[in-house]
Parts: C-alpha cells; sequence; structure tokens
C-alpha cells in the first residue's frame, strides 16, 4: 500500500509511519519541523521525507500526482501558539483542504483525520461525552481552525475516518503536562497541578488503530479514548516515579483556570464496536518511555494552550 502521511516527523505520524514502514508498506512523509522532531522518523528503504508546508497547495497537488497514494493519513497541525490564529487557519483549516481536495482529485481511497476533543467545548453537557453532542469549538482558534478542517474532510467525497482524540502522549510528546513535567522536574524547578482530570492514552496505542483504519475499517467519526480519566496529579506522580526521585519533589495545588476544562471524557464505545480490541497501556509504562527517552535524547517542546501554564513557563 501506499501511504502519504501529513505531519510525519510529530508523535503520532512518525509512530504511524513506522509501523507502515515495517509491514512493507511505501510511506511519503512531508512536514515542516515546526513541532516535529528530527529523529523521530529516520531514513529507511521505501520512506520519502519531504521537508515543506501543507499550505502549498500546488505543492501538494504534485506530491500526490507524483506519489498516487491509496490512503492518506493526515496529522500535521498548528498547534503550539494558541496566539497565532493566522497560522492555526492557515495549516489546520486550509492546508487540510488542500490535502481533502487532492484526495478527491487524485482517488485516494481513504482520508484518515485527527481531530481536537476541545471540538465540543470545554463546559461539554455530557459525560463522558457522545458522538451526538453539540459541536461548539468556540473556545480556541485549534479548535476553531481543526473543526474546519473536519468539515473539508467530509466534503471532499473520499471515504473518510476521524479520530477524535482524548490525550494522546508518549514519548515523542512535544505538548501538554507531560514533557512539561519532566522538563522542569529535571532542572529542579517546580510544578502545579489542578484539579482537572484527562483521558491519557498512548501513541502507539492509537498508531495501532489508525494501521488498521488505513486498512478499511471504520467510517465516519470515532473517539479514541479508553473511556477513564485520571487526576493530572496522577501523571505527575508516574513521571516522578519514572525518574527515581529519592525525595518527593511535592507540586503546588491551584485551582482550575478560567481556560481549563475539569474534565473531557470521551464515550469510546463505537470505536471499540467497529475496531474491536484496543489496547491502552499504563499510565506508569508511558511514563517511564518518556523519561527514558528523554534522559538519553533530550526533552523538547513543552507547548501549552493553557495561558497560567504558559505564564508559569515564561516566569522561569
Amino acid at each position: 500500500m501506499k501511504v502519504f502521511i501529513t505531519g510525519g516527523n510529530g508523535q503520532v505520524g512518525s509512530t504511524v509511519a513506522e509501523m507502515l514502514l515495517a509491514r512493507g508498506d511505501t510511506v511519503l512523509s512531508i512536514d515542516n519541523f515546526s513541532t516535529g522532531r528530527r529523529d523521530n522518523l529516520l531514513a529507511q528503504s521505501n520512506l520519502t521525507q519531504v521537508e515543506d508546508t501543507i499550505v502549498d497547495g500546488a505543492l501538494v497537488d504534485r506530491l500526490f500526482a507524483d506519489f498516487k497514494p491509496d490512503v492518506v493519513i493526515h496529522t500535521a497541525a498548528s498547534y503550539k501558539d494558541p496566539d497565532d490564529w493566522g497560522t492555526d487557519a492557515l495549516v489546520n483549516a486550509g492546508g487540510t483542504a488542500n490535502i481533502a481536495k487532492a484526495c478527491k482529485d487524485h482517488g485516494a481511497k481513504r482520508l484518515v483525520y485527527f481531530q481536537t476533543a476541545l471540538c465540543y467545548g470545554t463546559k461539554p453537557i455530557q459525560q463522558p461525552i457522545r458522538l451526538d453532542h453539540p459541536i461548539s469549538p468556540v473556545n480556541s482558534s485549534y479548535a476553531i481552525s481543526k473543526t474546519a478542517g473536519e468539515n473539508y474532510v467530509q466534503f471532499s467525497g473520499v471515504e473518510w475516518v476521524s479520530f477524535r482524540l482524548a490525550n494522546v502522549i508518549g514519548e515523542r510528546n512535544v505538548s501538554g503536562p507531560l514533557p512539561i513535567f519532566y522538563s522542569r522536574l529535571s532542572e529542579g524547578k517546580k510544578c502545579f497541578v489542578t484539579p482537572a482530570r484527562r483521558d491519557f492514552c498512548y501513541a502507539g496505542d492509537l498508531a495501532k488503530v489508525v494501521v488498521r483504519a488505513a486498512d478499511g475499517t471504520g467510517q465516519g467519526a470515532y473517539h479514541f479514548s479508553s473511556g477513564k480519566d485520571v487526576a493530572i496529579l496522577e501523571l505527575y506522580d508516574a513521571v516522578v516515579s519514572a525518574m527515581k526521585f529519592n525525595d518527593y519533589p511535592e507540586p503546588e495545588v491551584r485551582p482550575l483556570g478560567p481556560d481549563d476544562a475539569a474534565s473531557i471524557l470521551l464515550d469510546p464505545s463505537r470505536t471499540f464496536d467497529d475496531f474491536g480490541d484496543v489496547s491502552f497501556t499504563p499510565l506508569s509504562e508511558i511514563a517511564r518511555k518518556a523519561v527514558d527517552r528523554w534522559a538519553e535524547h533530550g526533552v523538547e517542546g513543552g507547548y501549552t494552550h493553557l495561558k497560567e501554564a504558559r505564564g508559569e513557563i515564561k516566569k522561569s
């Protein structure tokens, strides 16, 4: 199978690419390295890597015409600066429009997309959130633009799957609390936690389901979620444990910020029905994998959309 992966050096894109290459598929990857790590996806046979942007519609069209992908896995996204609305719109909406149209024009059989759970807003009216929950993305530029992208995917007429995601983390993670906790703790800095709860899912577990989607399983929107959430403190404690501190570095406990959600828990029942057995790596194992990699190769990113956390990082 010939698979075009956007964001091929990102957390999910690189993990999926490695799985496809390992079984003998041919992969074309594009990444502008705004957030992707070069060491996430190394040169190998059956892999072609392009350093460029999906915002360039003419380039995207040429790549499709030359490569003629059977399946497109579209992970590329702008998310690192929540105040950069223009880039979010260009990449997440405009770039996705380019990808979706190229799929239609060049006969791609399937298009796999990734949507944020923030498409439901920060104050969901269901718990857990079902797929019939009203779409309400007007809480961030990221959510607005990713939702517009999902609409272009549906508009393309190509057979599509969209995974609306819980918090996907792992050793290739560059955003959210996992790399922030590791980075601050390794520098001897204090961390803070809030009462927020999240469903932390391992990128490798998502990638296995994505490969099944690439092979033809599923149609339409799905939640990738374990169906269970944990306190942010539990992730912090998992990182502390993996880093093997002699003395517990007590975090500061702060109230929930005005731009944070107490919990965004997704109902994964349709995913389990259509994709069968889905495994979920324990939080302690995810933290261990991340700490082991970052101790050897360094941590990058630490991006967050929460204003209070961004202010804390800038201060220190």
